[in-house]
């Protein structure tokens, strides 16, 4: 198992922002995106890291990106260090596998959920109100039961505590009505297509969430891209379909194992965020690099 990489600092490059798993340089024109080995859980980054999991992030998003070409456009330039700018390429050992070249776009100010099963939040809110974000749902629906056709669910995007779920309606009044339909109907068929495609390799893909940005500066023309991350372990919930049971959590390739342990020991939720015991950490990496086998029919490079 390689050893996990939290940290990057890129002698020559220019820091442009931290998230709570990539860190985003400036190079000329464009950005890189170097996808950290941090793994965070309700909302807060563990003090454990999980050993490729950065590359599985970068490498599953990079495949999607190809797949999904046709529907809409993305922001992925180039993932081989060698394609980079100097002084990026200087840097090529760390950034082989876990680092994408990327258009410069002005990110939505809403995350694009979709979801094809009822799960997570919005198993909690129809729960309540028999309803997700607004669209009503069918009576007597279990956790984890397939929806009758998947749903578009708008959360807010939180730069730190919960994202929250909004109506169609809110979500509008934020983007705009008419990118607000464009972002819709891109999100379900992407979600489709990469769930058709999971589907005949033997993993549901319950749901999951886009980001989406503006190619151009502001009074010129836009077109949207997808942008960040696609259908990874880290933004969606992937479940083994051979042991697809509804009527309560399913079992997962994703980090709800890690969110499971957290609750287990009864970490209250608050900092210091816990470090994660090496067969937990072990265990995740091995989920991780799983599903990316699963789905791509490739080894991790």
């Amino acid at each position: 198992m390689n050893e996990a990489i939290v940290e990057t600092r890129l002698e020559g490059l220019t820091p442009l922002r931290q998230g709570k798993v990539r860190d985003l340089y400036e190079v000329g024109d464009h950005l890189l995106v170097v996808a950290t080995d941090r793994i965070s859980a309700f909302d807060y980054i563990l003090a454990s890291g999980i050993p490729d999991k950065g590359a599985v992030l970068n490498q599953l998003s990079a495949f999607w990106f190809g797949l999904m070409a046709d529907i809409v456009p993305h922001h992925m330039i180039a993932t081989d260090p060698a394609d980079y700018p100097e002084p990026a390429r200087r840097h090529a050992d760390l950034l082989r596998g876990r680092s994408m070249l990327v258009r410069r776009a002005r990110p939505l100010a809403i995350e694009c959920v979709v979801r094809g099963y009822l799960s997570g939040s919005g198993w909690k809110e129809y729960q309540k109100s028999g309803a997700v974000c607004g669209i009503e749902l069918p009576t007597g629906l279990r956790e984890s039961d397939r929806l009758p056709q998947p749903i578009f669910t708008p959360s807010t995007k939180a730069e730190s505590g919960h994202d929250v779920n909004i109506t169609e309606a809110e979500a509008a009044g934020i983007v705009g009505a008419d990118l607000f339909k464009d972002l819709r109907d891109l999100s379900i068929q992407v979600y489709q297509r990469g769930a058709d495609h999971a589907e005949k390799l033997g993993i549901i893909v319950a749901d999951t969430k886009f980001e989406f940005g503006l190619d151009g500066a502001p009074g010129v023309r836009d077109s949207l891209m997808l942008i960040d991350e696609v259908l990874t372990p880290d933004s969606s919930r992937f479940w083994p379909a051979d042991a697809y049971r509804p009527g309560g959590p399913q079992p997962s390739y994703d980090k709800q194992y890690v969110r499971d342990y957290l609750e287990q020991i009864g970490w209250n939720k608050q900092p210091p965020a816990p470090a994660l015991p090496p067969e937990v950490v072990a265990k995740t990496r091995e989920k991780y690099v799983e599903a990316f086998r699963r789905l791509t029919g490739r080894e991790l490079a």
